[in-house]
């Protein structure tokens, strides 16, 4: 019997009646704003992205309902969206999946099915937002890039290995390039640093083994997260 009220479509002739409209059309708003809501939670979104992510259930449920099995209609309204030009920024992929997922839910309310519409958004929103939480494929905290100054004739393959062992799980060489008209080596290290390593000891120690040259730690410059 719950199977039947949830995973069976409300429209049970091809005609639309006013009360059925009703349902979906609210059923595509309030998914949208709980994809909204949930979204905004450790993102910050636009607030033109947030406007979308609430309107576009209902218009595509709107379009979805119109068409209802009209062949011609869906061709038309095919190539009325083509007409279409999106003129903005590239967006987030992150972004775009909300996007997409909005889009779903207002397939599904359109053809009648929001029970469904309602799992689905409950189910994706969350499994977003846990992966936010969780800090699913984003760097470590403990990540940081090592910048060190060296003269020209100093040997630097492996002189710092004995220092970084000491104080660091993981360590590359992300650049290296010349500074000061050739004369100086300019290193870039991706490292990982030990649970309690002392930074300012690190920096000290390797001041010791490239002539007390400028020396540097920051976070690594978050890259543009880009589909």
């Amino acid at each position: 019997m719950l199977n039947s009220y949830i995973f069976e479509s409300i429209f049970t002739t091809t005609s639309i009646t006013g009360q059925n409209f009703l349902y979906a059309t609210i059923a595509s708003i309030l998914c949208g704003l709980f994809i909204a809501c949930l979204y905004r939670i450790r993102n910050k979104p636009s607030k033109s992205l947030l406007v979308t992510v609430v309107v576009l259930p209902a218009a595509v449920q709107m379009v979805i309902m119109l068409v209802n099995g009209n062949l011609g209609a869906g061709v038309a309204v095919a190539g009325a969206f083509s007409l279409v030009r999106f003129r903005s920024a590239p967006g987030k992929g992150q972004e775009i999946a909300v996007i997409f997922e909005a889009m779903a839910v207002g397939l599904a309310t359109g053809m009648g099915y929001i029970g469904i519409a309602a799992i689905f958004t409950a189910v994706i929103s969350a499994l977003i937002l846990v992966l936010n939480l969780t800090g699913f494929g984003g760097r470590s905290e403990g990540e940081r890039v090592l910048k060190i100054m060296v003269p020209e004739n100093l040997d630097f393959e492996g002189r710092f290995d004995g220092i970084f062992e000491k104080y660091l799980t993981g360590y590359h060489i992300d650049e290296v390039k010349t500074a000061n008209m050739g004369s100086l080596y300019k290193i870039s290290y991706l490292v990982q640093f030990k649970p309690g390593a002392s930074v300012k000891a690190l920096m000290d120690e390797l001041r010791t083994g490239n002539g007390n040259l400028e020396i540097s730690v920051s976070r690594p410059v978050t890259q543009q997260d880009e589909l």
